[in-house]
């Protein structure tokens, strides 16, 4: 392996130990306005963007549109809470990956369960394990790219010299892209048998309501 290469690698592990996580006691803990709330994100997470300063990590367009999507509950009185904070950020990093309507199905039931609980769990523990999966894979993660890249410089022997840097990076991404393309799979098919099972107890709480109503009529007209 190069000189060169060895930099790419270790500029590629760097960039990966800057990933940053949003600790749930830095979120303030009284209710923001809108634009406070952008800065607030601007702030944490500009440097997971691709062109830090630049790319704005979330405006007031992108966050009206989640609370008309049903992303995002509704503000009171113009204020965002720090649940309102917490459910954004899950909505940041979805939304690289997944499209509006399964992240909807991936988050709803969450922010029905645990966004208005001020006792027990509450979405803030639900976000902190959450995340705190994620940073004990990232040397497991570091580990596989290192393996990847490794592979990938192994490859394309028999290519013409002066095409080999660049085949070389090509199966490096090819490799990485595979990856992110059979997760995403994953991802999906799990989203689809949430949203399933969903519309099962949708249609189960209609009929035992349904039920109910026609019980209670017939209650009603032996009276």
């Amino acid at each position: 392996m190069t000189i060169d290469h060895e930099n790419l690698l270790n500029s590629i592990l760097a960039s990966l130990d800057r990933i940053e996580y949003i600790n749930p006691d830095d979120i303030p803990n009284i209710d923001l306005y809108m634009d406070q709330v952008t800065t607030f994100m601007d702030s944490r997470l500009s440097s997971t963007s691709r062109y830090p300063g630049e790319d704005k990590i979330l405006t007031k367009t992108m966050i009206n549109n989640y609370a008309k999507n049903d992303l995002l509950p509704p503000p009171v009185k113009k204020k965002y809470s720090k649940e309102h904070i917490l459910m954004l950020i899950f909505i940041y990093y979805y939304k690289g990956v997944l499209s509006i309507n399964d992240i909807q199905t991936l988050l709803k039931p969450v922010s029905d369960r645990f966004f208005q609980q001020s006792e027990g769990y509450r979405l803030e523990d639900v976000y902190r394990e959450a995340f705190g999966l994620g940073k004990q894979q990232l040397e497991q993660l570091k580990r596989d790219v290192v393996d990847k890249f490794r592979m990938s410089e192994a490859s394309y022997e028999d290519a013409p010299e002066e095409d080999r840097d660049f085949l070389r990076k090509f199966a490096f991404i090819c490799s990485l892209s595979y990856d992110v393309y059979v997760k995403k799979l994953i991802i999906e098919k799990m989203i689809d048998d949430l949203a399933a099972r969903q519309s099962a107890q949708k249609e189960q709480r209609e009929q035992e309501e349904k039920a109910r109503r026609k019980e209670a009529k017939k209650k009603d007209s032996t009276q």
